[in-house]
């Protein structure tokens, strides 16, 4: 495999058509000499290849079986892998098993008086080696097929997971943790792979250990087995019983506080900077130290259920070998039975016993997966708050005319925040919605991007009702730039190509030109390759502010919703932005909330909001001679310019 220049081209021509000028542009790429290009070559052949990326997503798809979501669903869309281990597992427990039937024979046959034969007792011996290695072998080769197994799973699962996340409403994460719905993504997957890694082939092999040592039991001596499951059976099952009804109860907790933990400790992650002006460290410390107590306990109750079950088991054990061996020694001293048969039986039921304490620690394990699956069912079983409908047409090119018919909408459907709303925005017109905090602007602009539908009425696009179209269609035609931009992780121009990632470097300059940011740039040690911080806490507020604005730019939106986008920006900011508006709202309908009347008076039409309805709507100059609602604020805000300056 060899490299093209047009590998390297995004980022050796950094700044585009600016890289001559740029600081930081350098030379665009020349390609890889050829004296080494035979170790390019070398390491790309060592890069793991995952194939092609062939990610489907669709608003209106469901997760097939989210909903009934089992650990037998799970591994039964791996059939070839879930075979194959269990072939290995009936393999395993034959071999395991072999070793006291052998002893058995070789003591009967080549060590009792008068009937010595060490050539039995060799076979004995050999044919317990053959079985140890083919059990060591098919351990191995057991754990490397649960472990591609457990991979498999888990890499479906995290898509998955992670594609009905991209589907489910702006309300799920309003009301969500991050925390919470992290540990989804890690905690419970990773229970569940452990699980399936090793837990549950272990749970297999015990089990069926215990199967078969009965059935061997029985054929050994029926009497003795049968006394055996009289004195053990009833016991053990009333215990397993109660193990398993208080261990659920207890990794219910245990999930609930791993849950709690993370969503507690992203929260503050995310708030440090204001927990730290405010001194609250060790306030938060103190609610931590609360929030993982709870965690504290929860393990405690699991371990103190461990603690009962586990010993008890054991004691069990050792009761019933102990009455054994007086019944079995009676029956040997009668000529009943072989001394071979009596150690044969003894050495079974230990290992009967045994996988009983392995069962206990597995179980913990499986307890810890089955909460993880009730969970992961439960994230899908939420449905989307705006789903699609499956009739959904693709929107076509749109004019831009949105229209609100007897709109009402509560985020909680009994506390209303609008109440029956109607309004037309014509194709191309510029709107400023204004008013006091809370009456209700925010929420008019996300009806019109859908990310909430209506209680009643409906919210249409060119006559389009916006729950009859695919949501993609619509999304493509709208540019967002909310009151607090969002920027990834990642360089300038991935943050700005964002919505269009096919764009040229031309193309990316010329949208951060628009919005008056390209001096900014050129200034930055690397152009459009200088690395934007998580959120973007590198740069200022207002530079996050006209990075969405070049964004929403580049993305050329047919309806452009603007909230509260300059409300960040320093006056030096804002005007150098006001000319980069007036460019990106022509010819387009825009929706601005607006929080300083300087950009409400750009607009072509004014509408005032206030406690959840539309009480003015004109142009500015209508609506302060009018002498209403919106003359009120224009006048406080005027008589605060006077007395700054």
């Amino acid at each position: 495999m060899s490299f093209s220049g047009g590998a390297f081209g995004a980022g050796g021509a950094a700044g585009g058509s600016r890289s001559a000028a740029s600081p930081g542009g350098g030379l665009p790429f020349a390609g890889i000499p050829s004296e080494l290009q035979g170790g390019v070559d070398k390491l790309l052949a060592s890069e793991p290849d995952h194939g092609e990326p062939n990610a489907v997503f669709s608003h209106s798809a469901v997760d097939p079986g989210g909903e009934k979501l089992t650990l037998r669903a799970l591994i039964l869309r791996h059939r070839r892998l879930a075979a194959t281990a269990v072939l290995l597992l009936i393999v395993l427990s034959a071999a395991n098993q072999a070793g006291p039937a052998l002893i058995r024979y070789g003591i009967d046959h080549g060590m009792l008086p008068g009937h010595g034969d060490f050539g039995v007792v060799l076979a004995a011996g050999l044919l317990f080696l053959v079985a140890v290695v083919v059990a060591a072998y098919s351990q191995r080769s057991l754990a490397r097929v649960t472990g591609r197994l457990a991979a498999r799973v888990m890499n479906d699962l995290r898509v998955r997971v992670f594609t009905h996340l991209q589907r489910l409403g702006l309300d799920f994460y309003t009301d969500e943790k991050a925390g919470v719905i992290m540990t989804r993504m890690t905690s419970d997957i990773e229970n569940l792979q452990q699980l399936l890694q090793d837990g549950l082939a272990q749970l297999a092999v015990q089990a069926l250990t215990m199967i078969v040592i009965t059935a061997i039991l029985f054929t050994l001596n029926v009497e003795l087995a049968l006394i055996t499951l009289a004195l053990v059976v009833p016991l053990l099952t009333v215990g397993s019983l109660w193990f398993r009804k208080s261990s659920e109860h207890g990794y219910d907790r245990v999930r609930d506080g791993i849950a709690g933990v993370l969503g507690d400790l992203s929260e503050s992650l995310h708030g440090m900077r204001t927990i730290a002006a405010y001194n609250r460290q060790r306030w938060n410390v103190i609610a931590h130290r609360n929030v993982v107590g709870n965690y504290r306990d929860a393990n405690n109750y699991t371990a103190q259920i461990n603690a009962i079950y586990g010993p008890g088991t054991q004691l069990l054990g050792y009761l019933s070998q102990a009455a054994l061996l007086a019944i079995g020694g009676n029956m040997v001293a009668h000529h009943q039975l072989s001394i071979g048969s009596l150690v044969a039986f003894f050495l079974y039921l230990s290992r009967f016993f045994a996988p009983i304490q392995l069962l206990v620690q597995q179980y913990n394990t499986f307890q810890q997966g089955q909460s993880s699956v009730l969970k992961l069912r439960t994230l899908f079983a939420t449905e989307p708050s705006t789903p699609e409908a499956p009739g959904a047409a693709a929107l076509p090119p749109i004019e831009g005319e949105i229209t609100f018919d007897n709109v009402t909408f509560g985020y909680d459907p009994a506390t209303p925040v609008l109440r029956d709303i109607d309004l037309r925005i014509a194709p191309g017109e510029t709107v400023a919605f204004v008013g006091q905090t809370g009456a209700g602007k925010s929420t008019l602009a996300k009806l019109i991007t859908r990310f909430y539908d209506p209680d009643d009425g409906t919210v249409r696009i060119d006559g389009h009702d916006l729950r009859e179209v695919t949501i993609e269609s619509l999304r493509r035609q709208l540019g967002v730039v909310p009151q607090e931009p969002f920027l990834f992780a990642g360089s300038l121009r991935y943050n700005v190509a964002f919505a269009n990632p096919d764009a040229s470097d031309e193309e990316v300059w010329e949208a951060i030109d628009a919005v008056g940011l390209g001096d900014v740039v050129q200034r930055m040690p690397d152009g459009l390759d200088t690395v934007v911080h998580e959120r973007g806490q590198s740069l200022s507020s207002g530079e996050r502010q006209l990075i969405a604005l070049a964004r929403a730019f580049l993305a050329r939106p047919r309806v452009l919703v603007l909230d509260e986008a300059t409300s960040n920006l320093d006056l030096l900011s804002e005007t150098k932005i006001e000319a980069a508006l007036d460019v990106l709202l022509a010819a387009r309908t825009a929706v601005l909330i607006a929080h300083r009347l300087t950009t409400a008076m750009k607009a072509d039409r004014i509408v005032v909001v206030d406690d959840g309805r539309i009480v003015e709507s004109g142009a500015h100059e209508e609506l302060v001679a009018a002498g209403g609602r919106y003359a009120e604020m224009y006048a406080t805000w005027t008589s605060h310019m006077e007395l700054a300056a």
